[in-house]
């Protein structure tokens, strides 16, 4: 099978104040986000930080990363079952409490690898299953296709990874 990456002419230019998602490195750079980031689910706001982190892999919109600690009380329930990325180690999975549930919408890496241990007490969250999501106030799109748990805002350019004819690259 020959898989085709979009070429240049393919992908979109970035304006003012966005970023390409081609832009982002492999393996995967980790910052701290620097902007306010809420997360609300069955109507309840479950979290709501000023110190996420987000990850920055190519092709991918951002992957946003909420300090455990800022959920409300009761809102992470651990659920059954692991996976494991070829950069960050071994995920664990949480159901998302709020006015209703979210099965194994929430993942964590317990025990990253050294050049993701700033994501130990970590907790990312998979936006198609919340009511809504926001990045600095803006209310993000899920990345497409449901696997991966990118959040879209009108900060990032694609195409993304996720979208038809995509599973590949």
């Amino acid at each position: 099978m020959v898989v085709r990456r979009p070429g240049p002419r393919e992908r979109e230019v970035p304006g003012p104040g966005q970023e390409s998602v081609w832009g982002y490195p492999r393996p995967p750079r980790l910052e701290r986000a620097g902007v306010r980031i809420e997360v609300v689910l069955g109507g309840v706001r479950v979290v709501a930080t000023d110190d996420a982190l987000r990850v920055l892999e190519t092709s991918h919109p951002p992957t946003y990363y909420l300090p455990e600690g800022d959920f409300a009380p009761g809102s992470l329930r651990p659920a059954a079952g692991s996976s494991f990325c070829e950069w960050k180690g071994q995920a664990a999975y949480y159901d998302v409490v709020g006015g209703r549930v979210a099965q194994r919408a929430g993942w964590t890496y317990p025990s990253p690898t050294p050049p993701y241990q700033a994501l130990a007490g970590h907790v990312a969250v998979y936006a198609a299953a919340m009511d809504r999501c926001t990045v600095g106030g803006e209310v993000v799109r899920p990345q497409p296709g449901g696997f991966y748990g990118g959040w879209v805002t009108s900060r990032v350019v694609g195409p993304f990874k996720g979208e038809p004819g995509t599973r590949f690259w």
